[in-house]
């Protein structure tokens, strides 16, 4: 299920005081429901903001080694256009 962040659409609001919506608040989703248009405690409108991306990082370049372990077939360039199996 994807996390969606969302923001309060009138966060200088004074007659709002929702824990909730005054800063951006987290909400796990599946995808195929509607979208939020109002915080669940005080009903304000809120909006979808977009957040940070979650992308694995790699820090050092997979060996050959580690690639056959992992079953892949690895490939090495020889000639314009000719590959061999290593």
């Amino acid at each position: 299920m994807p996390i969606y962040q969302y923001i309060s659409e009138q966060p200088e609001n004074p007659d709002c005081s929702c824990r909730m919506c005054r800063k951006i608040f987290e909400l796990m989703r599946p995808v195929d429901r509607a979208k939020l248009t109002a915080c669940f405690y005080c009903k304000h409108p809120v909006r979808k903001v977009i957040g940070n991306v979650n992308s694995p990082k790699i820090h050092a370049p997979i060996s050959i080694v580690d690639a056959k372990k992992a079953g892949f077939t690895v490939l090495q360039k020889r000639d314009s256009g000719t590959f061999e199996k290593l």
